[in-house]
């Protein structure tokens, strides 16, 4: 389940090298048969329990998603106490594909993996750089290398992440670039093993028919990581922590009207997840102030906290013509 602010990338991550510096320096030290390595504590000192414990409170749900970026994390400490003792321990592939709606909290995961690859000391630098088609391929020759290659510097040392990466293959243009792309990300892959991890975003169908496309990539990932959709009632859970999270908080007839709009909502198209919970939120705060506003009169610290069940079913979505008949070009930050 998604927590507020939990998309965000976060400044702790980027600081703080000098411990991580002590930590693989420790690491590398060559021990004895008769040696032992306390793995939590070998985790502790690197920061990845921290890591992981953030993740648990970013995200509640999502058990599956949670435990495999645990048995990862488990593995690459393995990995790393094995070096200590100068047993074999080869670099793993890394590279990920993350599959599910908006909203699932494909981003906040990927941030949380580079933290804890940079931990471990598989990255150089704890940073996550998105892109989507647009930012890897040209509309004329010659311009998508420099293009693909540069996202892949910014990049460097962290986590590639292509949202919506179908898209760089569209098999029924001939004479479409996107293939040019894909072959430079195959090299850098490889070329660049474990200095740069690529994970691969989007629809799982959709990702499906991508990867069997484009064999030589699907060879290349490891991981393939499922975000399933939230349950009715981790949306209320989640729209009640956004609230609380800016000090509003549902009136008892606003949570059952909430309760109401995502039945509704949830039955019509282009629902995202925890960021329609979020957009919805938006406009039922200004719905909320137009009121207060328009009584034009004193207002307390209560008044201005409560979400009113009018603040909620003001919503076009409580309107029947808007239930059959979604506004066309309309996305899910417009549903409210």
């Amino acid at each position: 389940m998604y927590r507020p602010g939990a998309d965000k990338p976060s400044g702790q991550a980027e600081a703080d090298e000098t411990d991580d510096d002590e930590s693989e320096q420790s690491a590398d030290a060559v021990l004895g048969a008769d040696d032992k390595v306390d793995l939590r504590e070998d985790e502790a000192s690197a920061k990845v329990q921290a890591v992981l414990d953030r993740l648990d409170d970013e995200l509640v749900g999502l058990t599956a998603v949670k435990l495999r970026i645990r048995e990862i994390a488990a593995l690459l400490t393995v990995d790393r106490a094995r070096a200590r003792f100068g047993l074999s321990a080869s670099k793993p592939s890394l590279h990920m594909s993350f599959t599910g709606a908006p909203g699932t909290g494909k981003t906040t995961v990927a941030l949380r993996m580079a933290e804890i690859l940079h931990a471990l000391g598989y990255l150089r630098v704890p940073k996550v750089h998105a892109v989507t088609r647009e930012d890897l391929v040209g509309q004329f020759i010659g311009h998508t290398a420099p293009k693909t290659k540069e996202a892949i510097a910014k990049a460097a040392g962290g986590v590639l992440f292509i949202d919506e990466a179908y898209y760089l293959f569209r098999p029924e243009n001939e004479r479409d670039y996107g293939q040019e792309a894909i072959e430079i990300l195959l090299q850098e892959m490889e070329s660049e093993r474990g200095s740069l991890v690529v994970i691969f975003a989007g629809y799982e169908d959709r990702m499906e028919t991508f990867f069997s496309a484009n064999p030589g990539l699907s060879s290349r990932v490891a991981h393939h990581i499922e975000f399933e959709d939230y349950a009715k009632s981790e949306l209320v859970a989640i729209a009640e922590l956004m609230l609380a999270r800016d000090d509003y908080q549902f009136s008892p007839e606003a949570e059952k009207a909430f309760d109401e709009y995502l039945d509704r909502r949830l039955a019509m198209p282009r629902f995202a997840n925890a960021r329609s919970v979020r957009n919805a939120l938006e406009r039922t705060r200004l719905r909320q102030a137009n009121r207060l506003v328009a009584a034009k009169g004193a207002v307390s610290r209560d008044d201005l906290m409560l979400i009113s069940e009018e603040d909620v079913r003001g919503s076009r979505v409580f309107d029947d013509a808007a239930d059959d008949s979604p506004a066309e070009g309309k996305d899910a930050a417009d549903e409210a």
